[in-house]
């Protein structure tokens, strides 16, 4: 595709705008139900009631004023320009302020105890381009809407206590199962961040090049969005139940699922009639937000698992699968998962009133 083609389809100067819009149009169900989980987790309450007076949000505000630059009409304008429109199109009323700090590595995040802040890296910021920029804003400002910003302050100051008190066996133990808990509810809240970026963009192709970017580089004319995509389906696949382990075990330290995996979430979302809805001007609004009912929110991330679970060529949830479907021989199946052998599935006796003939024989 040449470069003024690839101008004159970009979506910038006509993008919907979605008045009252509640963050559960764009949630990921997972999102929810991770959360749920970690405000039931023992001691959380105690955590997050004790941190949210104690820790230095004011110092923090400080040290990004002293420290960063603050995106305005006169620093950074073309970024101040998509961080009001971002939040126009979502219509969150007050502008959170925004910071660029000087770091390499490309990165963006969210934080703020009383008020979200956003804070862009220098290394983010060179390496993409206007639309691919404008979605990380949206899914900043989709945070920001979402309430991210309290947990992930948490999580921030939680994760630098750890290191601190390492050398306390219990205390650390106690803050690390907190710790993993945000994280793994974090890593799901930048599903449904993603999600708000491309209602921001509404360019789908921008947000694939951001996620390759991130994951490879300034080096689009080297990457290909469908042989990206195709990298999730292996992951997802690949191996048997060992693989499946291990997966767990590389995420777990990870604050961000896989980009591969972002990427195919967005483009199976985007795709489905959710998004259509939304984008056709049907979607939940926040005046609602206090009559929603915590019982079918449940309900939704449940009927999300269970198909997650039926659809997922993973090897652990394919035996979970097997398992709750009640098929037999789950020790057969556990064996044959672990080791990547197929023989139990394929092996089959035939009826013994009717043995096979020789030109039967011969298929197999």
């Amino acid at each position: 595709m040449s470069e003024s083609s690839e101008t004159n389809n970009l979506p910038g100067r006509n993008r919907r705008r979605f008045p009252g819009i509640s963050s559960r149009a764009y949630e990921h169900p997972a999102d929810r139900s991770a959360l749920v989980a970690l405000r039931k987790l023992t001691g959380f309450d105690t955590v997050f009631k004790a941190l949210s007076g104690l820790l230095p949000e004011r110092s923090l505000r400080l040290l990004f004023l002293s420290d960063s630059v603050r995106v305005s009409d006169e620093q950074f304008s073309h970024l101040n320009d998509m961080l009001r429109d971002a939040c126009y199109i979502l219509d969150l009323e007050k502008v959170p302020a925004m910071y660029v700090t000087q770091d390499p590595q490309p990165n963006a995040m969210c934080i703020g105890l009383d008020a979200p802040l956003i804070v862009v890296t220098t290394g983010l910021v060179e390496l993409l381009d206007e639309e691919e920029m404008r979605a990380v804003v949206g899914h900043e400002v989709g945070h920001a809407l979402s309430g991210h910003a309290v947990y992930r302050t948490i999580l921030l100051f939680l994760t630098n206590l750890a290191v601190r008190i390492a050398w306390i066996p219990l205390g650390n133990l106690a803050i690390m199962a907190i710790v993993t808990a945000l994280r793994e509810w974090f890593r799901k809240s930048e599903l449904s961040a993603d999600r708000a970026g491309l209602l921001v963009g509404q360019d789908l192709r921008a947000s694939m090049r951001g996620l390759m970017k991130i994951a490879g580089g300034n080096h689009l004319h080297e990457m290909n969005v469908d042989a990206f995509l195709k990298q999730a389906e292996e992951y997802e696949a690949a191996g048997d139940l060992r693989d499946s382990v291990l997966k767990i075990l590389n995420v777990l330290p990870r604050s961000h699922p896989f980009t591969t995996v972002r990427a195919a979430e967005l483009k199976k979302w985007e795709a489905s009639r959710d998004y259509q809805r939304i984008m056709d001007g049907h979607y939940p609004r926040r005046s609602e937000d206090k009559d929603t009912s915590v019982t079918d929110a449940w309900k939704d991330s449940a009927n999300h698992y269970a198909q997650t679970v039926k659809t997922s060529k993973d090897p652990l949830m394919r035996l979970l699968n097997d398992i709750t479907s009640g098929a037999g021989d789950v020790g057969g199946k556990l064996r044959d998962r672990f080791t990547g052998s197929q023989s139990s599935t394929q092996t089959q006796t035939p009826p013994q009133d009717s043995p096979p003939s020789p030109s039967e024989g011969s298929e197999d």
